[in-house]
Formats: C-alpha cells, sequence, structure tokens
C-alpha cells in the first residue's frame, strides 16, 4: 500500500498516467483478490460439503403408480378467403382448412424403469388454422410419454384397461387429437360458387390415466419381513438388493436373472415384506402385491429362526393374503423355501411343516448359500412345468 501512495505522489505525464493508472488498477484488483483468497476457498468448501451449488439434492423414488390428466390438441379453425389477383377477373374461394391436433401416446421404453420422470398432465399440440391461396394448418406435435415394460393404461373414470405394454415398443393411444376445421373451399360446389361458410376445429379428448407399473418376473419371492428374501435373490444371481438386520429393508422390487448351463435365463423378482392385512393395503401392501400378479410361479419365504407354528403361521397367512387380495394368485405354482437352515434345530421344523402343507419344501440357506442348486433346478423345473401347460 506505500509503493501505491509514492508512485501516485510522484509527478509524470499523461500519457505516462494512463499507462500507469493501467498498472495501479491491476495491482489493487490482484491485492484484493489475494486478500479474499481464504474467503473464497473456504466458501468453495462449503458449497461443495452442502452441495449447495448443485441445488437442492433430490431423492431418487421407485414409483410404480401415477395418475395423469392427458389432453389432446385442439384442431385449426378453417379459413374463409377469396383469390384476388391482378387479371384474374374471378378468383373464387381459396380458404384452406385447419391442420389436426396432436396426439399423446404411451409407448414403453425398456431404458424406462420408473413412472419417476412422468409429469401429472401432457397435452398435445395445437393446430395451426387454415390460411389463403388454399394452405392447411400445420397439424399439432404429438406427444409421447415413455414408460417401463410391464405399464399397465387404464382410464380412471370408466375403469377400462386401454392396454398392457409388456414388449419394448409397443403403445397406444390415449388422447387423439381433434381434427382441424374446413375452409370455405371445402364448400364450393356447382350451385354454390361463392361460399362464406367455415367450420372450427374440434376439441381434442381429455382423460384422466392410472398408468400402474407391474413386474415382469418369471418367479416372485414372497414372504415377510426379514424373511431373507434379499439374501437369497443375492444367492441366486448378481442381484445386489440391500440387506440388513431390521424389517422393511426391501421397499423397491428388485429383479435378479437365474442362468443356467443351457444358456437359460430366469428372472426371479424380490418382493418387498407382506403383512398381516396387506390385502386391506396395510402397510402399503397393495403397492406390493400388484407386482406378483405377472408372476407365473411363486416362492414362499419362510424364516426358520421362530418356532414350528410361527413359520406354519407365516405360509398360512402369505397365502391368505394372496387368496383375499386376487384368487388367481394364490392358485398360482409354488414352492416354500425354508431358509435360514444354518440355525440351529431346523430339520424338526422341516420337518413338522412337510406334514402339514402340500406344497414342496427347499431347505437353504441365503446367508451360507447351502442348498442353492437344488433351488435353482426346483426353479427351472416350475417354469418348464408352466410354459407346457
Amino acid at each position: 500500500a506505500s509503493d501505491i501512495q509514492t508512485w501516485l505522489s510522484t509527478p509524470r505525464s499523461s500519457s505516462a498516467i494512463s499507462k500507469s493508472a493501467k498498472i495501479k488498477g491491476s495491482i489493487v484488483a490482484k491485492t484484493v483478490v489475494v486478500g479474499m483468497m481464504p474467503q473464497l476457498w473456504r466458501r468453495c468448501l462449503s458449497n461443495v460439503k452442502n452441495k449447495s451449488f448443485l441445488g437442492k439434492k433430490k431423492d431418487r423414488k421407485f414409483v410404480d403408480w401415477k395418475k395423469v390428466l392427458v389432453r389432446g390438441g385442439n384442431g385449426g379453425c378453417g379459413c374463409m378467403s377469396f383469390r384476388r389477383e391482378a387479371n384474374l377477373r374471378f378468383g373464387g374461394p381459396d380458404g384452406g382448412n385447419g391442420g389436426n391436433g396432436g396426439a399423446v401416446i404411451v409407448t414403453a421404453s425398456s431404458a424406462v424403469k420408473s413412472l419417476t420422470h412422468v409429469h401429472h398432465h401432457y397435452s398435445g399440440g395445437h393446430g395451426g388454422s387454415g390460411d389463403g391461396s388454399k394452405r392447411q394448418g400445420h397439424t399439432g406435435e404429438t406427444v409421447v410419454i415413455k414408460v417401463p415394460l410391464g405399464t399397465e393404461v387404464k382410464d380412471t373414470i370408466t375403469g377400462e384397461v386401454l392396454s398392457d405394454l409388456y414388449s419394448d415398443g409397443s403403445l397406444v393411444t390415449v388422447a387423439e387429437g381433434g381434427k382441424g376445421g374446413k375452409g370455405n373451399t371445402s364448400f364450393t360446389s356447382s350451385t354454390h360458387q361463392r361460399p362464406m361458410e367455415t367450420t372450427p376445429g374440434e376439441e381434442g379428448r381429455v382423460r384422466t390415466l392410472t398408468l400402474e407399473m407391474k413386474i415382469l418376473a418369471d418367479i416372485g419371492l414372497v414372504g415377510f419381513p426379514n424373511a431373507g428374501k434379499s439374501t437369497l435373490l443375492r444367492s441366486l444371481s448378481r442381484a445386489t438388493p440391500a440387506v440388513a438386520a431390521y424389517p422393511f429393508t426391501t421397499l423397491n422390487p428388485h429383479i435378479g436373472m437365474v442362468m443356467y448351463d443351457d444358456g437359460t435365463q430366469i428372472a426371479v423378482a424380490d418382493i418387498p415384506g407382506l403383512i398381516s392385512g396387506a390385502h386391506r393395503n396395510v402397510g402399503l401392501g397393495h403397492a406390493f402385491l400388484r407386482h406378483i400378479e405377472r408372476c407365473t410361479g411363486l416362492l414362499y419365504i419362510v424364516d426358520l429362526e421362530k418356532s414350528e407354528t410361527a413359520a406354519l403361521d407365516q405360509i398360512k397367512c402369505l397365502r391368505h393374503e394372496l387368496n383375499m387380495y386376487k384368487t388367481e394368485l394364490g392358485n398360482k405354482p409354488a414352492g416354500v423355501v425354508a431358509n435360514k437352515i444354518d440355525v440351529s434345530n431346523t430339520d424338526v421344523i422341516v420337518q413338522q411343516l412337510a406334514k402339514e402343507i402340500s406344497l414342496p419344501i427347499i431347505p437353504v440357506s441365503g446367508l451360507c448359500k447351502w442348498n442353492i442348486t437344488p433351488l435353482k433346478q426346483f426353479i427351472y423345473n416350475l417354469c418348464r412345468i408352466h410354459k407346457q401347460s
């Protein structure tokens, strides 16, 4: 600072002063910036820590149900116009038609895994109005909504299922755009050569839709919370669902592919834990039960850590919840997986279960990977029997 004051007090020419003013300005600017460096660094580090420079952090949520309002675009109005041109005595009508409104289409895409990105309202583009010289209005823009495979599109008001999008690229038009109006050229005839009539464009269709995503899997793992479904899926496939020692660790369905030596791949789904009263939507029961509907077979996962009576009650309760939700779910081909045989005194429980129920029982340990090969073979046979039938 003292050097700057000394430099300023020294007399100089006008050209030297203008040149020196630039140097002085840069020196002052550099001095201010260097002095502020610690503050800038502290602020940057604070922003990085709080991630404020990226905005508010949003949690990624798995959404498998959504209500959407769709509206087709309105058609454009027809034009009333007469041709007027030099040296043309009788030009005649030349009003063009209006353009059609844009539609709203729902299509299935394998690249989409959830309904999180779907908005609550979609509207097709409006058609353009007709113009003179028989020019037709432009067609409204078509809006495409991409949804995951296995999404059921339903009319909320009527309850009609419009489509079941289970293959990649399958689509359905859910809101048609309105037709464009007619210009006065369309009303020309031999007896009506100077029409003055036009028609307005039609309004697009309005619908309220319910989108329900139902996973596409061959086998569904059904059980109570903490029965070891996620651990078992890890042992069967390369899927990595969360595993922890508390209930409701799995909140979203996970799918793992079970590989076989002959190249066969079978999709196994880890359904979030059900509880008593799930058919009445207790504990988000409906949100979990809908994912079982498309499974060709079911595996009831029983926790052997509990008593013999508790293991039998688990199977009865699970089958009751499925039958109360939809009768056909309880009639699907199924088997019982007696999990956690690594715990002591489980042989007696397995033998007693075999006497009480008619379903085949496969004792396994998902944690220690015991008897995983027989379980994979049972899954293979279960799917093969269903395909043959």
